[in-house]
C-alpha cells in the first residue's frame, strides 16, 4: 500500500506493507481521511502517536470499505463501508482497525464527508454533553466556529436546544457560519456576549481571562484546543464565585473500551440526524493522498470553513 509519510517533518507519499488485521480487527480500504490540528502538530514532532499506532503515518480518522476480518471480527461484513477515529495511520490506502470503534456510515453520506466526520464530531459531542453536560436553553459559546470542530458544535448546540454564540476571525466566513444557527461574533469583545453557561475552548489561553469573566454561575469551560498558546494566568477565585468548573480534553490517547463508548454515543444520538441532513459534515477542500503535502500547507494557510480531507 501506499501512505503519507512524515520522514524528518517532510510529508512523503511512500510504499509500506500491508497491514494484516488481528483479532478483533478489520482490515479498511481508505477512501477519504480528514486532516486535523493534531496531523500538524505529529508532523512537527510534538504530538507522537500512542503505543499501536502507526509513527510515521498520520491521520486520526478515516472512512472506507471493510476488505478483510481478522479473527473474531463480527460486528461487519466485507464491503461494508464504515468509518471511525484511529490513533493514527488514517492516511494510508489501508488502515487496521479495531471493530468496536467503527461506525456504519449512513447510504446518504458520501465519501469525503464521511472521512471528515468521525473526530470532528465525536469531539465536540464528547466535550459539550458528556463531559460538560450542555442542556437545552443554555448559552454555549464556541471559539473558532469556522473550524471543523467548531461547526459540528455549532449544530449539535443548535440540534439540542441550545442558544449558541460563535467566534470567527475572518470576516468573509461569518455569514456561513451563522446559517448553521448560531450568533456569530468577532473574537475581540466577546465576554461582552455573556454570560455562557457552556464554553468551548478551540482556540487556546489567549481567552482564559476573558472565559472566567464571562462564565456564568455553574458555568463549564471544555478545552480541547490550544493552538494559541498552553499556559495563562487564572483568577481561582473569580471561578471559586461563579462556581464555575474548566476541564481538558483530548480522545487520541484513550484507551480501546472509552473510544468504543464515544463510538456508541454518536452512533445513538448523532447519526440518525447526520442521516437525515439535520447535521452537515462541512467540507473546505478535498486532496487527493498523494497531494498531502498541499493539503497540509492550505490546512496551515487557516480561512477554511469546516474540515480538509484527504481521498484515495
Amino acid at each position: 500500500m501506499k501512505a503519507v509519510t512524515i520522514r524528518d517533518g517532510r510529508l512523503l507519499f511512500e510504499e509500506h506493507p500491508d497491514p494484516a488485521p488481528g483479532s478483533g480487527e478489520v482490515l479498511v480500504r481508505v477512501w477519504a481521511a480528514g486532516i486535523n490540528g493534531a496531523d500538524m502538530h505529529q508532523r512537527a514532532g510534538r504530538y507522537p502517536a500512542p503505543p499501536g499506532s502507526p509513527q510515521d503515518i498520520p491521520g486520526l480518522e478515516l472512512a472506507g470499505e471493510v476488505v478483510e476480518r481478522g479473527p473474531g471480527a463480527e460486528r461487519f461484513r466485507d464491503g461494508d463501508r464504515v468509518m471511525g477515529i484511529v490513533g493514527g495511520g488514517g492516511q494510508a490506502e489501508l488502515a487496521v482497525v479495531n471493530e468496536r470503534i467503527l461506525m456504519t456510515i449512513p447510504d446518504e453520506i458520501g465519501w469525503p464527508p464521511a472521512g471528515g466526520f468521525p473526530e470532528t464530531f465525536t469531539t465536540a459531542h464528547d466535550a459539550l454533553f458528556t463531559q460538560a453536560g450542555l442542556h437545552p436553553g443554555e448559552h454555549l459559546l464556541v471559539h473558532g466556529g469556522a473550524g471543523g470542530v467548531g461547526t459540528a458544535a455549532i449544530q449539535l448546540g443548535v440540534t439540542a436546544g441550545a442558544r449558541v454564540t460563535a467566534t470567527v476571525r475572518n470576516p468573509e466566513l461569518r455569514g456561513a457560519v451563522g446559517a448553521l444557527g448560531a450568533e456569530v461574533i468577532a473574537p475581540e469583545g466577546f465576554a461582552e456576549h455573556g454570560p455562557f453557561d457552556v464554553i468551548l475552548e478551540l482556540v487556546g489561553a489567549v481567552n482564559l481571562a476573558d472565559n472566567i469573566a464571562a462564565l456564568n454561575t455553574q458555568g463549564r469551560i471544555a478545552v480541547i484546543g490550544i493552538g494559541a498558546g498552553a499556559t495563562g494566568e487564572l483568577n481561582l477565585g473569580l471561578l471559586m464565585s461563579k462556581r464555575g468548573r474548566i476541564h481538558g480534553s483530548m480522545l487520541r490517547a484513550r484507551p480501546l473500551e472509552e473510544k468504543a463508548l464515544t463510538a456508541r454515543a454518536i452512533e445513538r444520538s448523532v447519526l440518525p440526524l447526520l442521516a437525515s441532513g439535520a447535521l452537515k459534515v462541512l467540507v473546505a477542500e478535498t486532496y487527493p493522498l498523494s497531494q498531502a503535502k498541499i493539503a497540509y500547507d492550505r490546512f496551515a494557510a487557516g480561512g477554511k470553513l469546516g474540515k480538509i480531507v484527504l481521498t484515495g
